[in-house]
């Protein structure tokens, strides 16, 4: 019995030895090793910042979802419990299962990516084991393809991939917080231990974009686009004061709020990232530099158009108006939208002036606006111009723009020669820079009314009670080897009020497939449509109420009262131009 009850005391001694050593001496390794097994560090998700358009609309908001997350093994050693599951995933048991054996090495993955709530929780209500949910936001655009391509859109972990998405992406996005939590055997949370650190929500942004002007752009350049079988189109508006984008709109677009279908093409920006020739719309910009130069003024001298064909250098420069314009003066020269007029005038000027002229206005350059992938154009140095290039740049060919910095052009000789950086956001504009003096912008602008009045190319720009100034331009498309005969891009670029401009919008309308194919009869109209709305919504006064132009007054939408839309150029030949490469 002695013997028993030693052995018995030994042990019991080495039991409480061995227990002290387990709590005492060696807790902070157990501890440790326990804290492995259960303590988990996961992060705190947070909400995207707000997109507002100008007035507080949302323009893109984020939205709570939740994933399902799993460890592959510890479901698949519960076979039983894998097809309702899959009825709660929306999928079928044989596909849940595949998924799980081919990552069954894994100790997390992703069953259901952004779920409903709702369906989230019945799924976790099953309680299998090593099913867990995972708090997430999902971004939705409620003004789907119409803002499509300003704002862009984000990836399935809520990064910006396009757009302003992209290029606000540190600001909207915030940073994530981090937790410390106790998981249980199964998986589940169930205690928080201590916040590593604290989440940082994104930053709201508020647009300088005005939703609904956008949605006038948007429906009316669609229509359009329908109706002539046009490739695409494009339409910008800004502030001429601020520099601040109040609609931006391209055509085909792709709805947001489902990506995955959409094709690269609709998710371009042709707005920023296309470049077209201007045709006409750059000869404002050709007699910025001969006003500037001192040697021509709105009247004079006279410029001999003849008969509607100038042989230079081997090259038939033509006007389209039968018989030819006679003598023009310069004003008359952007009425009757002459290429030979264009052409002479620019000849007329020393290279480097003109193309210093050109390049102050923006063109071959970035407009800075910050869009991603906005393309800079083409215009090459002026001192490898041949003298035919520096002809058919004057009238515009042979250089590349995009429709914002057409838009940001016209823009600099509407606010009296001040050139302002874009901008996408409410209050972001700059003080701008002169490019040139405000008598000469004052004058060009004055020059531009007589485009949209009876006998110029672009009646159909006209807005009622309110005095229009503006440019069309029909560019016949490149093509391998030269230009295409019959595909053109149409393009109007206009101001309005004239005599107290507030906005500049720019349409272009690329490869109308119809007899009809002249800016003044294909971008002039979209431009009257959009802008008699935006000036109402805008409450900006009437600066003509109660003018009458030759033949009747002036109708909403442009053109006079009581008359139709021509059906071929034909038809309205104050609306032809000259458009010859």
């Amino acid at each position: 019995m002695l013997l028993v009850m030693g052995v018995l005391g030994v042990a019991s001694l080495g039991l409480v030895a061995r227990a002290f050593d387990l709590q005492v001496v060696q807790k902070q390794f157990y501890q440790t090793q326990g804290d492995a097994r259960f303590l988990r560090v996961v992060p705190i998700p947070v909400s995207r910042g707000t997109i507002f358009d100008r007035n507080g609309e949302p323009l893109a908001v984020s939205t709570p979802m939740v994933s399902i997350t799993c460890v592959p093994s510890e479901v698949l050693d519960n076979p039983d419990r894998i097809p309702a599951l899959a009825q709660a995933l929306g999928t079928s048991a044989d596909d849940v299962k595949s998924f799980l054996e081919q990552r069954a090495d894994r100790e997390f993955t992703y069953l259901r990516r952004q779920m409903n709530p709702e369906a989230a929780q019945a799924a976790l209500a099953l309680g299998i084991p090593g099913v867990n949910g995972q708090r997430e936001y999902k971004r939705y655009y409620p003004s789907g393809e119409v803002t499509a391509h300003v704002l862009g859109f984000t990836n399935i972990d809520d990064h910006g991939q396009e757009g302003l998405e992209l290029a606000f992406d540190n600001w909207l996005a915030g940073k994530p917080g981090a937790k410390r939590v106790i998981r249980d055997r199964m998986g589940h949370i169930v205690e928080d231990v201590e916040q590593v650190h604290a989440p940082q929500p994104g930053q709201n942004l508020t647009l300088s974009i005005d939703r609904r002007i956008q949605f006038l752009a948007y429906s009316e350049l669609k229509q359009q686009l329908q109706t002539l079988n046009a490739d695409s189109g494009e339409m910008v508006i800004m502030d001429v004061h601020t520099g601040e984008i109040l609609a931006m709109v391209s055509l085909p677009t792709y709805n947001p709020n489902a990506v995955t279908g959409s094709q690269p093409a609709q998710r371009r920006n042709r707005a920023v990232t296309d470049v077209v020739e201007p045709g006409s719309t750059m000869k404002p910009f050709t007699m910025a530099a001969g006003l500037s130069s001192g040697k021509y003024t709105p009247t004079a001298p006279l410029i001999d158009t003849g008969n509607g064909h100038w042989y230079f250098m081997g090259k038939d420069i033509r006007d389209v108006e039968s018989g030819g314009n006679g003598m023009l003066t310069p004003t008359g020269v952007l009425t009757k939208s002459s290429n030979i007029g264009a052409a002479k005038i620019a000849l007329s000027l020393d290279t480097k002036f003109l193309y210093d002229t050109y390049r102050a206005f923006g063109f071959g350059e970035s407009t800075g606006s910050g869009f991603p992938g906005e393309s800079s154009g083409l215009l090459r140095p002026g001192h490898t111009w041949r003298p035919i290039e520096k002809a058919t740049i004057g009238y515009g060919y042979g250089l590349n723009v995009t429709p914002l910095q057409l838009a940001v052009a016209y823009a600099t000789l509407a606010d009296d020669g001040m050139m302002h950086t874009p901008t996408f956001i409410k209050g972001g504009g700059d003080e701008g820079k002169q490019v040139i003096s405000s008598t000469i912008a004052h004058e060009l602008v004055d020059m531009l009314e007589t485009v949209t009045a009876p006998g110029g190319s672009a009646t159909r720009a006209q807005i009622a009670n309110y005095i229009v100034a503006g440019k069309t331009g029909t560019a016949h498309l490149a093509s391998a080897g030269g230009y295409a005969k019959n595909n053109y891009n149409s393009l109007f670029a206009g101001i309005v009020p004239a005599t107290h401009p507030r906005l500049v919008g720019v349409v272009v309308i690329n490869n109308p497939k119809s007899s009809i194919y002249y800016g003044g009869l294909v971008s002039a109209p979209v431009f009257s449509s959009v802008m008699t709305g935006a000036l109402r919504l805008l409450d900006v006064p009437p600066d003509n109420i109660g003018r009458w132009y030759a033949g009747g007054p002036l109708q909403a939408g442009g053109g006079l009262a009581g008359t139709a839309p021509p059906q071929n150029p034909q038809d309205d030949q104050s609306a032809v131009e000259a458009v010859e490469p």
